[in-house]
């Protein structure tokens, strides 16, 4: 089987990068909490000129300390897996993502100000979903199917359920995601190639078919040693004595 062992890779960014991600919207936080500063009207505000400088600024900026941390582990979680699984495009999914999903938020959302890291989130979950079932891929497959088991029930956030929740800048990651995830196509793992999927491939070379014959039956293989590699068995020799009978009569009873 041929394959391509830097297909994935573990390196320092891939812990470190995700940690500086959670940092930064923590840092944020506490600055405002610190020094009492409101950064929500640097989120995305939708139809307006203003409002576009939300695009680089929302997904830093949250509400409350509940938001910030229901956004944390799921940021640090997907985007470990990006670094990890597609550290090749993996700074340019997750920069392509921020700028579309406040793109779209920004088009369709309502009149209000959109912040926080959820649309990033969304946008990770469905390129990770969508891109790993088309590479075919098993270890992409499995993520996907990961994925799915841990935040496929975030589907429901798309949906005009709370009006309180931007679901419009769920939305927008979530299809930003997608699309990111059928556009990318280079400097992903392939599925794993073997000898016999080959054009070259010659059955009668291969050594496992070897052990086989036209109709299929197993060739049972005997190898001789050769007579120079024999190894002599040992020899035992056996000496026998006889007992000493004088020896009885010299022994003396109490």
């Amino acid at each position: 089987m041929r394959s391509k062992p830097s297909s994935f890779q573990f390196y320092n960014g891939v812990i470190l990068y995700p940690v500086g991600f959670v940092l930064l919207i923590w840092v944020v936080y506490w600055i405002e909490i610190r020094f009492g500063i409101n950064f929500t009207p640097y989120g995305v505000k939708p139809q307006t000129m203003l409002g576009l400088r939300g695009v680089l600024f929302s997904p830093f900026i949250h509400g409350s300390l509940a938001h910030l941390w229901h956004n944390t582990v799921p940021l640090f979680v997907l985007s470990t897996a990006l670094f990890y699984f597609y550290h090749k495009i993996a700074w340019r999914v997750f920069f392509l993502i921020i700028l579309l999903s406040g793109v779209g938020t920004w088009l369709i959302g309502r009149s209000a100000y959109h912040i926080g890291m959820s649309g990033v989130i969304y946008g990770l979950v469905s390129f990770l979903f969508f891109k790993g079932i088309r590479a075919k891929h098993f270890r992409l497959i499995a993520l996907s199917l990961l994925v799915v088991f841990l935040y496929g029930s975030l589907v429901w956030g798309t949906l005009p359920m709370d009006e309180k929740i931007s679901w419009e800048g769920h939305l927008a990651g979530f299809i930003a995601g997608a699309i990111l995830g059928f556009c990318f196509r280079e400097s992903v793992a392939k599925p794993p190639k073997y000898e016999w999927e080959s054009i070259d491939y010659n059955e009668e070379d291969d050594p496992f078919m070897k052990q086989f014959d036209e109709n299929g039956n197993f060739i049972e293989i005997i190898e001789e040693i050769p007579e120079e590699e024999t190894i002599d068995a040992p020899t035992i020799n056996y000496i026998y004595k006889e007992e000493n009978s004088t020896s009885d009569s010299n022994t003396k009873a109490d």
